[in-house]
């Protein structure tokens, strides 16, 4: 009897480390933060990150059975009122594989629509347009209580400031996740103050040291001014995603 209540235990233990991305032992301690993640590797040239897309916070989007399901009928992002669109959140199965190394492309690409990127909780980041060339103006108002809507295969992302990673679990200074080049994305503060478009370059970035990279590292910035997240292009050579 003993032997079988012990075996219990350490079933319900191992269950419980289920939700801990799977790590390996070469992923620097920055990639770790991804907390999102099923899994973080690296095999010295790529970081590859696993990842749902599903927010762990509440959304309009998720089904009411769901859990995270809170309704909303508020404003949001630029004083819109909320209209939900007609999509739903589901789980996918992503794979972003990252530079290890990132480092800079004289070609800086374009962002494609889609995933550009992966946040903390690890959901995508997509850019600034809505379709090809049309501006987010008349999208942001499906945007829900954290900033983010499902498009319609399910895939949740997030165009502009994550409200549930700068709000709740981390701050309006602090790392947000990665863009697919390689070079980290933070918030719409740095040292105190807000980051305006005037102090980023055209790829919607600069160079200076962070909490995380102390002896500085190009990196870019989200703030609530189109392009939000990321200007004419990547600064690095960006990875790939696929789903």
């Amino acid at each position: 009897m003993f032997n079988v209540y012990l075996f219990i235990l350490l079933l319900a233990a191992c269950k419980s480390n289920d939700v801990t991305p799977v790590t390996s032992a070469n992923v620097a301690d920055v990639y770790k933060k991804i907390y999102g993640a099923s899994s973080i590797t690296s095999d010295g040239t790529f970081i590859t990150i696993k990842t749902t897309g599903a927010p762990d916070h509440k959304s309009a989007y998720y089904a009411t059975s769901n859990s995270l399901y809170e309704n909303f009928t508020g404003t949001t992002f630029g004083g819109s009122t909320f209209r939900k669109n007609p999509n739903s959140i589901s789980s996918l199965n992503y794979t972003f594989k990252i530079p290890a190394n990132p480092k800079v492309d004289n070609a800086h690409a374009a962002t494609p629509l889609g995933p550009i990127g992966v946040s903390l909780n690890g959901v995508p980041f997509f850019n600034q347009y809505a379709g090809p060339s049309q501006p987010l103006s008349g999208e942001v108002v499906s945007f829900d209580q954290y900033w983010g809507h499902p498009a319609q295969g399910g895939d949740y992302h997030y165009h502009v400031e994550p409200l549930y990673l700068t709000n709740v679990k981390a701050s309006k200074s602090a790392l947000l996740g990665f863009l697919l080049d390689g070079f980290p994305v933070y918030g719409p503060e740095e040292n105190g103050a807000a980051v305006t478009n005037a102090m980023l370059d055209a790829y919607h970035g600069h160079t200076s040291a962070t909490a995380d990279y102390p002896s500085g590292i190009y990196h870019y910035h989200i703030n609530a001014t189109d392009p939000y997240i990321n200007g004419s292009g990547f600064y690095g050579t960006a990875g790939t995603v696929s789903r």
